[in-house]
């Protein structure tokens, strides 16, 4: 089999939490080398968000949680107190050994201890750096802590997720996941092999990447943002309505909820027929996607009463027979079963030493040669300190002792 495409590349990553361990994994899932370093005795901050925790073989919690688990499979993990002059000394010289360095310290911590874009790349010219901030490493704001919520707050996409302020439940909502934290990882993850191919095709040298949460979370608003700087106008909340075609929204049916989306005046017409409705295309009021939008509020209740007699699976059916974009609102166990999910393998499972078989979500890419089939369970703290240190530092076993008698790792 071929090599992935990022085999031969180290990359350290001294991130925590989600979006930069989410970036170093997805190095990791690419072939990259990537050795995670943690603090001796705690970890990353992430092992302690829970629950959920994974369980042993015998049914206790361990110390790994389940958004630790999400973040750092394929990697190694080593230990070192960065506070301490001897840990930095080991982690310069892991840097002038490595490709990339992943970091989410507030703006200023590592430079205290010369661990900064600087001071790592007068050691290694060729180093990429990517630092994860919340605000970036500019502006007023630079020296503020956030969170993925935070930043769904300030840069508007809570403002256009949720229902319109006059219904039920009506108001700006955060989005369940961590996008934003995701978001940025994946901008991260296109900065760092940029910069890395910059390096190897135009003069070998590394630069600084600075990356914002602020910055990606505007940037995911996309069509969202044009509207408003395009008219000058706030896009409204529209619920599960679509920003296009209509009718586009969720709706009820006998035994759970379906999600369709009407792109044109062919698949409405459909539509109407798979729900045994007459012929509303006809109508007036619906003959057109800019008079289904103005009338939508009769539309949607007609098309309320109708899904309300189909059981979900049968409407479904139905609608995928004519063509009309739709699926069923799935709870997470709905959405492993789907046999879709499973013929594209998005679900896949591992070793882990304390759980045994260990369930994962599978890396989205499909390359046509250079496979992502293999994964290795996220690490235990501190499991490859000495697999690393004499390996490419060439410690003896004495020496790491010595360290490990300091508390340095």
């Amino acid at each position: 089999m071929a090599d992935k495409p990022l085999t031969g590349l180290r990359v350290l990553d001294m991130s925590r939490i989600l979006a930069g361990p989410w970036t170093g994994q997805m190095l990791a899932d690419l072939g990259a080398e990537v050795i995670k370093i943690e603090r001796p005795g705690v970890g990353d901050e992430g092992r302690t968000f829970g629950p959920v925790f994974l369980k042993d073989r015998d049914g206790r919690d361990t110390r790994e949680s389940c958004m630790y688990l999400s973040a750092n499979r394929n990697k190694k993990s080593i230990t070192v107190d960065l506070a301490k002059p001897e840990g930095q000394r080991v982690v310069r010289e892991l840097a002038a050994q490595s490709d990339v360095v992943l970091e989410n310290y507030r703006v200023g911590t590592l430079a205290k201890y010369g661990l900064d874009y600087a001071s790592l790349s007068a050691l290694n010219p060729k180093l990429v750096y990517c630092s994860i901030t919340g605000f970036g490493q500019t502006g007023p704001y630079r020296d503020r802590p956030g969170y993925d919520a935070i930043f769904q707050a300030i840069g508007g996409l809570m403002s256009v997720t949720g229902e319109a302020d006059d219904k039920p439940g009506g108001g700006p909502m955060k989005v369940g996941p961590s996008i934003i934290d995701v978001v940025t990882a994946l901008f991260a993850s296109v900065a760092v092999v940029s910069a890395l191919y910059n390096r190897d095709a135009n003069g070998g040298r590394g630069q600084h990447i600075d990356m914002a949460l602020l910055d990606s979370g505007i940037a995911v608003l996309t069509h969202a943002a044009m509207h408003y700087l395009v008219s000058g106008e706030a896009p409204r909340r529209r619920g599960t309505e679509g920003n296009g075609g209509m009718p586009t929204g969720m709706y009820r049916c006998a035994d759970g909820q379906i999600m369709i989306s009407v792109g044109n005046n062919e698949q409405f017409a459909r539509l109407c027929a798979a729900l045994h409705l007459p012929p509303l295309e006809q109508d007036p009021r619906f003959d057109s996607n800019a008079g289904r939008v103005a009338n939508r509020f009769d539309l949607v209740a007609i098309l309320e009463a109708a899904f309300a007699q189909w059981p979900i699976a049968d409407i479904v059916a139905a609608l995928d027979i004519a063509g009309v974009p739709a699926g069923p609102v799935n709870t997470l166990p709905q959405v492993f079963a789907d046999p879709q999910v499973q013929a594209r393998g998005m679900q896949i499972e591992v070793e882990h030493p304390l759980s045994g078989l260990l369930k994962l979500v599978a890396n989205p890419i499909r390359f046509s040669e250079t496979k992502l089939d293999t994964y290795v369970a996220p690490p235990l703290l501190g499991q490859h300190t000495e697999e690393v240190l004499a390996g490419l530092l060439g410690m003896s076993a004495a020496d790491i002792g010595r360290l490990r008698d300091a508390r340095v790792v």
